[in-house]
């Protein structure tokens, strides 16, 4: 939710990060490749291939999400703030919300609730929601106080609340169905709540380094899962009690962890500057998780974020290393990819 190189992104922040690892070539947007993802001693064959093109030369894309109503797919911008719409059966996305509406300057975490809205984060200001039949702007809801923040990414679930990670405050935000509908109903902007604080249990990091990232949900809404990029683990929270605890990982740990998607007891996670993805089998109390089986591939070109639509995977190609946040030059045409095999 994508920004996420700082998923569903890394930021400027980030840069420290991406120095420490090696990233490898990156495909073109054209390429149809075929990789070989591991599986616990085993090789599988996985497809990398394009799914939709955007347009512009900066589009630099880090958040998507899906309408399940149509099958519609949104992409946000992390370089202009910029919604592209991508609609199935057609390959080339197209602008949605102009670079800079509303104020915005990047968009990274998306997602489209069941009742049609479409919410958008600006990583340095907080998140707007959109009603997708006009493309009307909703409410906004604001980042308070004077401390360094980065919201990242969010999640919504089935009850309607939004919940919303900031990289660097260590906290998740929440916004409840009345606080919704009240701020639309009034035509005005509140303030971001956090919810939760994990900052006391993270490990320690200096000032500005991103650590909560990507977050998911059980399908009942029962716990939230939030990673942490930098340490590479994974945190549950319980929406009821509060209580925040760390996710036994087997097989594995989630370094470089930025997108997250939850299906039934399956997550999928999204590596950035490793260009891989995993996938998790998740208990069903979601304290521990193992995993079942994982794809590196160069023509991910650092993926952000993931989201499963029509019996497709589709995952963001930011290119954050090709004259994004990560520095270098010369990126290859914007795309979202389809993948499969994992």
């Amino acid at each position: 939710m994508t920004c996420s190189i700082a998923r569903r992104a890394l930021v400027p922040a980030a840069l420290a990060l991406a120095a420490a690892v090696v990233v490898p070539p990156v495909a073109t947007a054209s390429t149809r490749s075929e990789s070989h993802a591991r599986t616990q001693g085993h090789v599988r064959t996985a497809h990398v291939r394009t799914a939709y093109d955007l347009p512009g030369e900066r589009a630099y894309p880090e958040g998507v999400a899906a309408d399940p109503r149509t099958g519609d797919i949104y992409v946000g911008s992390y370089a202009t703030g910029a919604v592209y719409q991508a609609t199935p059966g057609h390959h080339a996305a197209r602008i949605f919300l102009p670079a800079g509406t509303d104020g915005r300057t990047t968009a990274n975490g998306l997602k489209v609730d069941r009742a049609g809205r479409l919410w958008v984060i600006d990583s340095t200001a907080g998140v707007a929601v959109y009603d997708l039949r006009d493309r009307r702007l909703l409410a906004r809801f604001d980042v308070t106080g004077t401390a360094r923040s980065f919201v990242n990414d969010l999640v919504v679930t089935p009850d309607g609340t939004a919940y919303l990670t900031d990289s660097y405050r260590g906290v998740v935000y929440r916004v409840t169905p009345g606080q919704l509908a009240r701020v639309a109903a009034h035509g005005r902007r509140a303030g971001l709540t956090a919810a939760y604080d994990l900052s006391r249990v993270l490990p320690p990091v200096p000032a500005g380094t991103v650590t909560l990232n990507g977050i998911a949900a059980a399908p009942s809404g029962r716990y939230l899962l939030t990673v942490d990029m930098t340490a590479g683990t994974l945190y549950r929270i319980d929406p009821t009690t509060g209580a925040i605890r760390q996710v036994a990982l087997h097989g594995g740990d989630m370094k470089h962890g930025d997108g997250l998607e939850m299906r039934g007891n399956t997550l999928w996670v999204v590596h950035n500057v490793a260009n891989s993805i995993s996938r998790w089998r998740v208990t069903d109390d979601g304290r521990a998780a193992r995993r079942e089986r994982s794809l590196t591939d160069p023509a991910l070109q650092i993926p952000t974020t993931v989201v499963h639509s029509g019996g497709r995977m589709l995952v963001v190609r930011s290119q954050f290393d090709k004259g994004g946040p990560m520095g270098g030059s010369d990126p290859q045409p914007f795309t979202v990819a389809e993948v499969d095999g994992i």
